[in-house]
């Protein structure tokens, strides 16, 4: 899969560079061994392809910028990767990985690193914490803990969220905390009723939007 490139960015860079689609090319050319017609950096500006992973890093090279400002918001694990310019033989490296194992990891969207390296691959590409339990498959399983954390004692669940959400205890248990004071206020309004009707029942798209909520408590999102 191409990586989600941004078109009008590359059009905007080069515009302030100065540079022609040539110029573009030759500077690939130059840099990184790549013959890339003006034609297709014309193309790839129009919407009408969009470069792999190592046009990508060429041309974000021959733009004097970084891969990141030639795509959009990353929303995988190669996407990330991408952006941040780093190779799969060299992350896996860093990870402790078999470059294979990685790249299968990559290619299932199926994260099955360890803790440790979990932990790793979020500082390696500087993904922000919610997005990297996201890219490494463990947001539902953090949602379902949010949800059982509104609904019964919270203190239950603060283990086993701190084990997913690396930041100071207090903080994650004071998070846990609100979204339960938060849900039974909802709950008990829900059950109190007004002369004619009863409150609208929130409890609901609360619990179907508790994950957010979780991040904006940590002021995470």
């Amino acid at each position: 899969m191409p990586p989600p490139f941004d078109p009008v960015a590359a059009r905007r860079l080069r515009e302030q560079l100065g540079m022609s689609h040539a110029n573009i090319s030759h500077g690939m050319w130059a840099s990184y061994g790549l013959r890339i017609h003006p034609a297709t950096v014309l193309a790839w500006e129009r919407g009408e392809g969009a470069p792999d992973e190592r046009e990508l890093t060429a041309l974000a090279g021959a733009l004097w910028c970084a891969p990141a400002d030639l795509l959009g918001r990353p929303t995988t694990l190669r996407e990330w990767r991408w952006a941040r310019g780093v190779t799969s033989p060299d992350l896996a490296h860093q990870l402790g990985m078999r470059r294979g194992d990685y790249e299968r990891m990559e290619e299932r969207g199926r994260w099955s690193g360890n803790v440790r390296q979990s932990a790793l691959l979020g500082q390696l590409l500087d993904i922000p914490l919610p997005d990297l339990l996201a890219v490494t498959g463990r947001a539902e399983k953090l949602a379902d803990h949010l949800r059982s954390t509104a609904k019964v004692r919270w203190q239950a669940y603060a283990g086993p969220v701190c084990a997913m959400v690396p930041l100071p205890r207090e903080r994650v248990e004071e998070a846990l905390r609100r979204i339960n004071e938060e849900y039974h206020a909802l709950m008990a309004s829900t059950l109190s009723w007004s002369a004619s009707a009863p409150a609208e029942d929130k409890s609901g798209p609360y619990l179907d939007g508790v994950l957010d909520r979780f991040w904006t408590l940590l002021g995470l999102n």
